[in-house]
C-alpha cells in the first residue's frame, strides 16, 4: 500500500505550478522483533476469520507525497559501469533466441519507481521493457524523460499527479496549465491513458488534501475535455485497502465511517466518468503483522484451504483476490455496482529487516510468479467472475534512495544492472549496455561500433528465419543509441527489415 512521505520537494516542477503542500505525514510502523518465519501455522477459521480478507494493522508503504521523485533527472542514471562485449553478446542471443521472453499480459502492468542514484537511462529501460513484454507502465509523476524515451513504442502511461498539488488542480486555469504542459504535448507520440490524482489521500491525516481530491479530479478532468482529450486519457486516484473498516467476510467490506463523506461524492463521478477505481493492496503487510495466524500460502497464491464467503458462498484461494471484492462490497454498500476496480500497486519484498517476516527472495517470487501466472490465465476474483484483474505489479527496480525499512528498497523485480532479482520466467532481460551509463557512452567510439556490428552479427546467426518486428527494434534501438554508429544501425535495420517485409522501418528511422 503505496503511501506518501514528506521529501524534498521535488527538481522539476510540473507546469511551472508551485505546491501548495507537501504535508503527507510520515509513519513508520516498528512490529516486535521476530526471527525469519518458519512455515507457520494454517488459519483456524473459527478463531481469527477476520484475518483471511485482513487489512488492519497494515503499515502503509511510503513515497514521496503523491510518487513525486525528489531526485533530480542526472541523478538517475547508473553508475560508471561498462559490461564486457561478451556479456553484451550474451544478451542479444538470450533476448533474441526468444528463450526468455516473458510476458507480461494484457492484464498487468509496471510501476516504474526512480527513487534512485544507479538506475539505468530511461531509454535504456524502454529496451528492457519491450524486451520482456511489458507494454503497460505507471509513473508516479510526469516525468518528461521517460515519456521522451517511450515516444513511438506504443506503451501505455499512467502519469501521476502528487497530492502536493491537489489544492493547485482545483483551478481551472492551473489545471489545464498542467495538462498542457504534460499531457498534451506527447499526443500523438506516448500513449499516455491515464492521469492519478493524487496518492492514498484518504488514509492519510491532512483533512484539506482530502477535502480538495474530488475537486482536483474534477479539475484534471474538465482540463482533459477542455482540450478533447477526455477520451483518450481517464482520471482517477489511488488508495490504499485501509480505506476499509471491514473486508471480512469479502461480502461484508466497508468503508470508514469517517470517510463516507468523501467517499459517496467520489464515487458519484467515477460513475459519472467511466473511470476505474483504484487500490494499492499488499497482502504482504497482514502476513507480517500476524505471521502466526495468517497462512503464508493464502497470501503468496499457493494451494491452500482458503476461506468461504458464509454470505455468499464463495471460496478464496488467496487473500488479493478477498480484498478486492471486499473493495467492490463498499462500493456496493454506498450505491454502486457500475465501477471497475483495479489494482494499481501489489507486490513483495525480497529483503527485509530482521523484524519484517515473510521479506525473502523465496516469498518474492512465489508471490509474483504466482500472481502473473493467474494474471495469464485472465482470472477473476470470485465476486465478479466476468472481471479479469487488472494488476500494475510493484516495482520494476529495486530503489536504493527510499527511506523507511529495508522491504522499501527491494521490491524490485530487478536490480539496477538488468538482473533479475529473482526468476519468475523474466531471466535475463534485455538491458542495453550501450545506453546504461555515461561512462559506456565515453568509450572509444570504434569500440563501440564494433560490438555494435558484432551484435549484428549475433543477431543474424542466432534465428535468421525468425527474426521479427520486435527483435529487430530491439536492436534498432540500442544501436542507434550510439550516434557515431548511426549510419551501420540504420544500413543494419533496413537490411534485417527487408528481410522480414517490415513496413515499419522508414518510420522508426524517422523517429531517431
Amino acid at each position: 500500500m503505496d503511501g506518501n512521505t514528506d521529501r524534498a520537494k521535488p527538481t522539476r516542477q510540473a507546469a511551472a505550478i508551485q505546491p501548495v503542500s507537501n504535508t503527507a505525514p510520515t509513519r513508520d510502523v516498528q512490529k516486535p522483533q521476530c526471527n525469519q518465519p518458519t512455515q507457520p501455522q494454517q488459519l483456524s477459521l473459527s478463531a481469527h476469520p477476520q484475518l483471511l480478507c485482513s487489512h488492519t494493522h497494515i503499515p502503509r508503504r511510503r513515497r514521496d507525497a503523491g510518487g513525486s521523485n525528489p531526485i533530480s533527472p542526472e541523478n538517475h542514471r547508473i553508475s560508471a559501469m561498462s559490461p564486457p562485449a561478451h556479456f553484451l553478446l550474451l544478451l542479444f542471443a538470450l533476448s533474441l533466441s526468444g528463450s526468455v521472453r516473458f510476458c507480461f499480459g494484457i492484464g498487468a502492468g509496471i510501476n516504474y519507481g526512480q527513487i534512485a542514484n544507479n538506475l539505468p537511462s530511461r531509454s535504456s529501460v524502454a529496451v528492457l521493457l519491450e524486451s520482456i513484454g511489458v507494454s503497460r507502465v505507471k509513473l508516479y509523476d510526469a516525468d518528461p524523460n521517460v515519456l521522451e524515451a517511450f515516444a513511438g513504442t506504443g506503451v501505455q502511461f499512467i502519469i501521476g499527479l502528487g497530492n502536493e498539488y491537489l489544492v493547485n488542480m482545483s483551478n481551472a486555469n492551473m489545471a489545464q496549465s498542467w495538462i498542457q504542459a504534460n499531457v498534451q504535448p506527447y499526443t500523438g507520440r506516448t500513449n499516455i491513458t491515464c492521469v492519478v490524482v493524487g496518492n492514498e489521500v484518504l488514509t492519510g491525516d491532512d483533512t484539506t488534501m482530502m477535502e480538495y481530491l474530488l475537486p482536483a479530479m474534477q479539475g484534471v478532468y474538465a482540463a482533459l475535455s477542455d482540450l478533447g482529450l477526455e477520451q483518450q486519457v481517464i482520471v482517477t486516484s489511488a488508495h490504499s485497502v485501509g480505506i476499509l473498516s471491514n473486508s471480512y467476510p469479502p461480502s461484508s467490506g466497508t468503508f470508514q465511517a469517517n470517510l463516507g463523506q468523501y467517499m459517496q461524492p467520489l464515487l458519484n463521478f467515477h460513475s459519472i466518468i467511466g473511470s476505474p477505481f483504484l487500490i494499492n493492496a499488499y497482502p504482504f503487510f497482514a502476513y507480517k503483522g500476524n505471521p502466526d495466524q495468517v497462512s503464508l500460502s493464502y497470501v503468496l497464491f499457493e494451494t491452500n484451504s482458503g476461506m468461504t464467503d458464509p454470505n455468499t458462498g464463495l471460496h478464496y484461494d488467496n487473500m488479493l483476490y478477498a480484498q478486492i471484492d471486499a473493495v467492490y462490497a463498499a462500493m456496493k454498500a454506498m450505491g454502486h455496482v457500475d465501477i471497475e476496480i483495479r489494482i494499481s500497486e501489489t507486490g513483495w519484498p525480497s529483503k527485509g529487516d530482521p523484524d519484517e517476516v515473510g521479506a525473502s527472495l523465496q516469498n518474492a517470487e512465489a508471490y509474483n510468479g504466482n500472481l502473473l501466472q493467474r494474471i495469464a490465465r485472465k482470472e477473476a476474483t470470485p465476486g465478479r467472475p466476468s472481471v479479469p484483474i487488472d494488476v500494475y505489479v510493484f516495482a520494476l527496480f529495486n530503489e536504493d534512495l527510499k527511506p523507511g525499512p529495508t522491504s522499501e528498497r527491494n521490491y524490485g523485480l530487478y536490480y539496477p544492472n538488468g538482473t533479475p532479482v529473482y526468476n519468475i520466467g523474466l531471466q535475463q532481460g534485455y538491458l542495453s549496455g550501450f545506453s546504461v551509463s555515461s561512462a559506456l557512452r565515453q568509450r572509444n567510439s570504434l569500440d563501440l561500433c564494433i560490438l555494435s556490428i558484432l551484435g549484428m552479427i549475433e543477431f543474424l546467426v542466432v534465428k535468421p528465419d525468425s527474426v521479427d518486428k520486435a527483435q529487430t527494434s530491439h536492436l534498432y534501438w540500442s544501436f542507434s543509441y550510439v550516434s557515431d554508429c548511426s549510419t551501420y544501425s540504420h544500413l543494419f535495420y533496413t537490411f534485417v527489415g527487408k528481410l522480414n517485409n517490415c513496413s515499419f522501418v522508414q518510420e522508426r528511422k524517422l523517429q531517431v
